[in-house]
């Protein structure tokens, strides 16, 4: 039984990856600050004897025990990024600097969350691993975005100078259960707009695109990608189906047989045309790529979110 942290365990993805990896018999140490995450995200993990929590921002310096470390811990939707910046960026270095000096003293295997935003508003498309990217560094979004950029280089270097054992993977658009209700993501608050039957905002003209992959394709990737020998990343994961804002909105409608109106808005600053990760790499070492299709993840998603509008 291995031992493993889960750094923003609470979280939408976190949640998903903690009870992934006990029913796969790990035992899990799920830390994280509560500042998205949340309890209610792992209420049903409480009663596992291999499971604990931990109330810990990964700012601050921490001593563990571990066998793996999987970094989840950095706000990842805008809103909620945007809203301490200097915080936001202090995550992705000073935290990543105090995860990576847990790995390096028990030699633990560590796998960093990286994003698709390290691409920018990207001028190849689909996106490969060996684009570098057309990122504004003095922007709104550049907190997250050169954050994550700077976690990589520190994923890198320690693995060079310190023999650190690092995987490296670039997250595209997940969706799922779990999600936040404010999560100021383009899946949630369609989701939860079109349930409350308000005008669906789209930023823009909605020709922008994005690709979706639901979160059970993803954890199950991760988990991949931490057990697989001779190969640190990084690589694409994300489902390469590709959709216009308006057509996602159209299905969220559909789905939800909701009376919702589409209206638009000012597309924020340096927020990316298009999306769309190349996955000839993870399909290649991994052996993995998604199956579950947008409108079946949809309607999982809109049956979550059912529930917490009651």
């Amino acid at each position: 039984m291995k031992r493993v942290l889960v750094t923003g365990g609470a979280g939408f993805i976190g949640s998903h990856l903690c009870k992934y990896l006990l029913d796969k018999g790990e035992q899990v140490i799920c830390m994280d600050n509560f500042f998205t995450g949340s309890k209610e995200n792992i209420k049903s993990l409480l009663d596992n004897p291999h499971f604990e929590i931990l109330r810990h921002d990964i700012i601050q310096p921490l001593f563990l025990e571990v066998d793996q470390i999987y970094n989840l811990a950095c706000p990842a939707s805008p809103v909620h990024y945007q809203w301490d910046p200097i915080k936001t960026l202090l995550t992705s270095t000073v935290g990543m600097y105090n995860i990576l000096g847990i790995a390096k003293r028990c030699k633990a295997r560590i796998l960093q969350a990286s994003t698709s935003e390290i691409y920018g508003d990207p001028l190849e498309h689909p996106q490969k691993e060996t684009y570098k990217g057309n990122v504004n560094t003095l922007g709104p979004r550049a907190c997250y975005d050169e954050g994550k950029r700077v976690a990589e280089t520190f994923m890198m270097d320690y693995h060079r100078e310190n023999n650190v054992d690092v995987r490296i993977i670039r997250i595209f658009n997940t969706y799922g259960p779990n999600m936040a209700m404010n999560d100021g993501r383009v899946v949630s608050n369609f989701i939860v707009q079109a349930l409350k039957n308000e005008d669906i905002t789209i930023y823009g003209d909605g020709s922008q695109t994005r690709s979706f992959c639901y979160v059970s394709d993803l954890v199950e990737a991760m988990y991949k990608m931490m057990n697989q020998e001779g190969f640190i990343g990084p690589v694409n994961l994300g489902n390469p189906g590709e959709f216009t804002m308006i057509e996602l909105a159209e299905k969220v409608i559909e789905f939800t047989g909701s009376k919702s109106k589409i209206i638009h808005k000012d597309l924020p600053l340096d927020d990316p045309k298009q999306r769309k990760p190349d996955i000839s790499l993870a399909k290649a070492k991994l052996d993995w790529e998604p199956t579950i299709e947008l409108k079946d993840g949809l309607k999982r998603t809109i049956d979550y979110f059912k529930g917490l509008l009651k």
